[in-house]
């Protein structure tokens, strides 16, 4: 198995809530500044066991989300190992093939990978994200009539494919990626919460 991961994910955007990019709409605001991450609550990559590690990415996504073209920032958890964090990298770069692959293929620049301190957490539905002093998060998912949470299904578009993805919306988004040129200070905009399973095999298998 090249990998198997499991775990939960946290995303915002400045687009209103819905964002059209997981229909495959232009975005509100003609791109798409968003951050996201990936906690993996068990994973193997290559052999290495990376649960309970945490991969997050600024993205600036300059027109519709199909077309790519994507800037990035990586980050990757400062309790990773060497090891680990090497790991991580091949995986969510695409380099292993599978889901992460496809995704992976949409960045057009990788302007910088860095370790960071990620907060994570989701308690009581309302989720938590932070990276570094860079970008600060907090949502909560829209719930129907019965208290369920509301859902997105088979979108053309998924940073967690083959999942259901939360419909939220963000209380506060903050972020200052001086990469990116971002200074993001906004309320009530989208937001994404979710479980994943992401699995790949490795060729000689």
């Amino acid at each position: 198995m090249a990998y198997s991961l499991e775990g939960r994910l946290l995303e915002v955007c400045d687009c209103g809530v819905l964002c059209p990019c997981w229909i495959g709409e232009d975005p509100d605001n003609g791109s798409c500044d968003s951050a996201l991450a990936y906690r993996i609550d068990r994973g193997v990559i290559e052999g290495v066991d990376v649960s309970g590690l945490t991969f997050a990415v600024a993205a600036h996504i300059p027109g519709n989300v199909l077309h790519g073209g994507y800037r990035v920032v990586r980050y990757i958890d400062d309790r990773a190992s060497d090891e680990q964090f090497a790991a991580i990298l091949r995986a969510f770069r695409g380099d292993l093939g599978g889901p992460l692959a496809d995704g992976a293929r949409l960045v057009g620049e990788v302007v910088a990978v860095k370790r960071a301190r990620i907060t994570f957490t989701v308690e009581g539905g309302r989720g938590v994200l932070r990276v570094d002093d860079v970008v600060d998060v907090a949502m909560a998912p829209y719930t129907g009539p019965d208290g369920s949470v509301t859902t997105l299904n088979n979108s053309i578009f998924s940073t967690i494919p083959g999942s259901p993805a939360y419909v939220a919306k963000a209380e506060h988004y903050t972020a200052s990626v001086p990469e990116l040129g971002w200074q993001i200070d906004l309320k009530g905009r989208n937001a994404i919460q979710g479980h994943f399973r992401l699995e790949h095999a490795s060729k000689n298998q």
